[in-house]
């Protein structure tokens, strides 16, 4: 085998750090040139300024640099045209026009909206947790920020203050704790700027952040929904109809007959409720032997109760979580309990809940399993 043969089969190795598929696939190697030990590489960047450039500069030199007979590498970087371009999107989406690949027949990513009746729950806090548990568990994971005018996940997760690469219209979720996220927030001039769009619009946002972005091949894929029962809690059943639905509430009761109207509106739509999450439960005294109900009790109990009989079937409450100031200070600090804390009772409920999520309840003997041949 020639050295430019050995070359092209090491550099059809090397992915792209953001797209995850072989540069060589991508087209992305404009040249391949060979003589006296010296190699010459010119790579093409899919947009000018790519943050992954010193990555890519990395694995490519790696790649190559152990092929006998290379004794000098030149490696230099150009940009794609907009038909280079245009070819990459057609390659990442399968050939087929922008399209949302959750809502697609033959989609083997389970999506789930975690919603509830009113704010302060703590549910986008629950959304961060969940979604790097299940990460930690060898699940592709994905976060939709679909809380237009209250996005706190990017805080959260740690990405206060970065912005995806975009391709054209097409734009790469960015990543933490194994996370792929996308937020609205990502788009904005300034992150003070206040979100003020009506329904009509808000159906387009929605629909715009599952489709322009390259999610890749994900096992899950979280939304968070904005409180209450409004535009995109129905445009979420509408763009998606198989995605199913968790409900977040606190122990207090009061809090337990508002978020029963998020499940109630998930049931109006056909999709499935999964269980109820009674976030900010009752905890273990520092000081003493006492356990304390601080948002009181039964909250999460008297959801489940109440959307069972509505749906006809049990709707189990899926965990409690302690009232922790860890969990409160993760968000803060973009570092979530789960990650600062995994030995935390908090943690470990989140760790219990994913596992109940990941095996579903019900038989799937007559259910498409949307395989594609």
């Amino acid at each position: 085998m020639s050295v430019i043969d050995q070359v092209t089969e090491a550099l059809a190795k090397v992915q792209d750090p953001e797209l995850h598929r072989s540069i060589t696939e991508l087209g992305m190697v404009d040249r391949v040139d060979f003589k006296d030990g010296r190699l010459e590489l010119h790579v093409l960047l899919t947009i000018s300024g790519c943050p992954m450039k010193d990555r890519l500069r990395t694995d490519v030199t790696s790649a190559v640099s152990s092929i006998p007979g290379i004794t000098d590498i030149d490696l230099t970087f150009g940009v794609m045209s907009d038909t280079q371009r245009n070819n990459v999107k057609s390659i990442l989406r399968n050939g087929r026009e922008k399209f949302i690949p959750f809502a697609q027949p033959d989609s083997l990513t389970r999506v789930i909206g975690v919603a509830s009746g009113k704010g302060g729950v703590g549910k986008s806090s629950v959304t961060a947790n969940l979604a790097i548990a299940a990460a930690n568990q060898g699940l592709k994971v994905g976060i939709l920020d679909a809380d237009v005018y209250g996005h706190s996940i990017p805080r959260l997760m740690g990405l206060i203050g970065q912005r995806p690469t975009a391709i054209d219209q097409m734009f790469i979720p960015l990543e933490s704790y194994g996370v792929k996220t996308v937020s609205m927030e990502m788009f904005k001039p300034e992150r003070s700027d206040a979100v003020a769009y009506r329904g009509p619009l808000l159906h387009k946002v929605l629909e715009q952040l599952l489709s322009d972005a390259y999610w890749g091949d994900l096992d899950l894929l979280l939304l968070d929904l904005p409180p209450g029962t409004g535009d995109l809690a129905i445009s979420l059943g509408q763009l998606i109809p198989s995605s199913e639905i968790l409900v977040v509430t606190t122990p207090q009761i009061a809090a337990a007959e508002v978020a029963e109207r998020a499940g109630r509106i998930a049931h109006q739509m056909k999709q499935q409720v999964i269980g109820v999450i009674e976030n900010m439960s009752a905890f273990p005294c520092p000081t003493c032997s006492e356990t304390i109900s601080l948002f009181g009790e039964g909250g999460g109990a008297e959801t489940a109760k109440r959307l069972s009989l509505l749906v006809g079937s049990d709707v189990p409450i899926l965990g409690q979580i302690p009232f922790s100031p860890a969990l409160r200070e993760g968000g803060d600090t973009g570092i979530p309990v789960v990650v600062s804390n995994p030995e935390s009772s908090a943690a470990k409920v989140f760790d219990e809940i994913i596992a109940r999520i990941i095996v579903r309840p019900k038989s799937l003997v007559g259910v498409r399993l949307g395989l594609s041949t």
